[in-house]
This record gives C-alpha cells, structure tokens and sequence, in this order.
C-alpha cells in the first residue's frame, strides 16, 4: 500500500426490498448482510467493510425506510437516517423494476434537503424493463442533486466495479480505520444469528411475519477446532412456536440444516448449531433485545 491512503463512510439507503444489502454484499465480495425477498430484513445498521485501490469504503447498510407503525419499526427508521449522519456519501438505492415507490418518493423529499454528498444507484437493471430505466433516474435527479448516477446488477456483477470506483474516487483521503483482511464491524455472534433468521425468512415466507428474532445465548470454542452455537428463536405466540418447529420437528431441523451449512462455508470450520424456540410475547418491547439487535430505543 502507497503512502497515501483514503477512506470514509457511505450511507445505503432506501425502500424496503430496494437490493440494499445485495449491494453491499456485491461491493465488498462476499456476504455481510443477509438477504431476502421479504421486505425489512434488515434490522439494524452493519458496516460491509469494500477496498478499492488505496481507499477502505465503509459501507453502512441500513434498514429500509417506511412508514413505522411499531416500535420495531421506529427503531430501525431512526437507525437508518441515524446512519447517514456525517456520512461522506449517502447512496440512494432504487429498485429499478419497481421504480419509484411510495416510500421512495418520502426519501427524495429528505434527501433533497440533507448536506451529505449523494449518489443513485438503480438495481435490478438485468430483469427490469430497459425503457423505464432512463424515466426512473431522470425523475430522482429531477428532485435530488445527485453527483453521480449508476446502474447496477446485483446478480450479473454489472456496474459493481464502476460503482465501488465512482464511491472510492469520492472518498476524503485518511487512514483507514479496519485492518485490510475485514470485512464488516459486525460481530460473528451477531452474524450467525442474523445467518439463522434470513432462514426463517426464506423457508417460512409469509407464515411467520415480523414476530420473530434470534439471539445468540452460547459460542463455545471446541478443542477439535469446531465451535458448538445455541441459538433461541424468540416468537411471540405459541401458533408460532408451532410454525417454526414444523410437523414433528421438521421445519426447525430444515432451518437449523441450512444455517449451519452457511456457517460452515463463513467460518471456514465445523459447527455444531442447536436451535431452540421460545415464546416471549413482549420480546419487541425489550430493552435488552434491542441492545442485542444493535438498535436504540424509540419511545
């Protein structure tokens, strides 16, 4: 590495589902964030830690904004316009097969007064229609004085290393704050509980809503290099207890199956995952479970 080094903070936000975390997946190269076709799966801010060059780009991936109605949903609004305070850039993130929502527009409208540098990146450009790609990006810097505007692919790769460039030659010069081997601020405990409930999300669709959450209650090292993980899944009633445990244990064993397989491939070694799930009917109105989650309390 040169002498001279740069880094800084990109603020991802956007609608729910807008590909956010997809995106901060494809710019740093491998998976930080987890990802589902539900919308709000992001809970909570993680930093993707992409380099580039000379330059360390600290990407924070924020909960989609909409209209709360929870608790749990002012929180995770507030902590995503909490995270592009101070930012050096805030991308906006915008579907380009849905184009511009509802909840889009609300964030144009707060962009457009905000002093942060912005960005626009359009998503989804391999499956959405290519006539209404130009339309979309018109009508967001129509509203919004962005400096850059990019289209990009999350699952070809297209335009991702353009992007990560436009984001990087951007970025003040500095040291760079993470060691060059890291990846993310997230802590492993915290990943391989958000690692479980993207599987809950994916193998349980709309069965089970937002009502559930995982923690991470024991990692402990073992001396054949493996790690042995107790995780509790927390619902709030017992129909859906009953959902995630499956017929006879079956749909748990699938989820635990699957979590521990992508654990293996991130860690690089043995796990052993136990999974348990336990009815807490005030779990969103727990101080504590927000502090875990890494989100504040709203009143």
């Amino acid at each position: 590495m040169s002498e001279k080094t740069f880094c800084g903070v990109v603020a991802v936000v956007g609608a729910p589902n807008a590909g956010k975390s997809s995106l901060v997946n494809a710019l740093v190269g491998q998976k930080v964030a987890i990802v589902s076709p539900k919308v709000q799966t992001t809970r909570t801010r993680l930093m993707g830690l992409a380099i580039e060059g000379e330059t360390q780009i600290l990407l924070v991936d924020t909960p989609g904004i909409f209209q709360p109605r929870r608790r749990l949903d002012r929180a995770m609004v507030h902590a995503a316009w909490e995270g592009t305070a101070g930012a050096d850039i805030v991308l906006l993130v915008i579907d380009g097969k849905r184009a511009i929502s509802e909840e889009t527009n609300a964030i144009l409208e707060v962009l457009a007064n905000r002093p942060e540098p912005k960005m626009l990146a359009i998503t989804k450009v391999d499956i959405a229609a290519k006539e209404r790609l130009l339309p979309i990006a018109a009508e967001a810097n129509r509203r919004v004085d962005f400096a850059e505007t990019l289209m990009v692919s999350n699952v070809t790769g297209d335009g991702i290393d353009d992007l990560r460039r436009t984001l990087a030659a951007a970025l003040p010069e500095g040291p760079w704050h993470f060691p060059e081997d890291q990846v993310s601020n997230i802590t492993t405990r915290l990943l391989a509980a958000e690692i479980t409930r993207e599987q809950l999300y994916r193998q349980l669709h709309e069965e089970l809503p937002y009502a559930s959450t995982v923690e991470t209650e024991l990692w402990e090292e073992q001396k054949n290099g493996s790690v042995k993980i107790h995780q509790q899944i927390l619902v709030q009633r017992d129909t859906q207890k009953a959902i995630v445990l499956g017929k006879s244990g079956t749909r748990i064993r699938a989820i635990g199956s699957a979590a521990r397989a992508e654990l293996e491939t991130l860690l690089e070694r043995r796990v052993h995952l136990f999974l348990n799930v336990k009815v807490k009917p005030d779990w969103a109105d727990d101080r504590e479970t927000y502090r875990d989650m890494g989100l504040g309390w709203v009143d």
